[in-house]
């Protein structure tokens, strides 16, 4: 059922999200599906925190969105949570939603500790989502998957973990 939902103080016009896709949800593509079908709330692409800290110009250009309607959610991930923070106050400005990822399983991202590997780490994931909710002003929700694997599986204990450092929603996936 269609209706309006409201993440933080941001409300949405539907509960119609368009996930963030890596290689698929780059600015053209959310401009012409917020014209089309009209989602309550579009989301970049995940970006590194380390290439924004770092100021790398192609994840720079993930992170467009001259010209395009709110509610726009930047996606990001990273494991340092000092970065995490900082990337969070210097992306503000372009975000209505500030949300982690701690769902990609891809190699290239979890052999730095980043995306679903954090889900072994519970500590860990309440700094990075502390020091990201006190950096902004923005509602800060949290993409997860419900284990790290089969023998892992801990959606419930992290889920509280990132709900008391302050997330305004969290997101689960298998």
């Amino acid at each position: 059922m269609i209706h309006k939902l409201k993440i933080g103080n941001v409300e949405l016009e539907n509960n119609i999200l368009l996930a963030p896709m890596a290689g698929i949800t780059d600015r053209p593509f959310r401009i012409i599906c917020k014209k089309y079908s009209n989602p309550g709330l579009v989301y970049t692409e995940m970006a590194s925190t380390k290439a924004i800290y770092y100021g790398d110009i192609k994840t720079d250009k993930l992170l467009n969105t001259d010209g395009e309607n709110s509610p726009i959610a930047i996606q990001i991930f990273g494991s340092d949570p000092l970065i995490m923070g900082e990337v969070a106050k210097k992306i503000s400005d372009k975000a209505d939603i500030i949300d982690i990822n701690m769902g990609c399983p891809a190699p290239k991202v979890v052999k730095n500790g980043d995306g679903s590997k954090l889900l072994l780490n519970p500590e860990l994931i309440r700094d990075i989502v502390a020091n990201v909710v006190q950096s902004t002003d923005k509602p800060v929700t949290v993409k997860m998957r419900k284990g790290w694997d089969k023998e892992h599986i801990n959606a419930e204990e992290i889920a509280k973990i990132i709900e008391k450092a302050g997330a305004s929603a969290i997101t689960i996936h298998r």
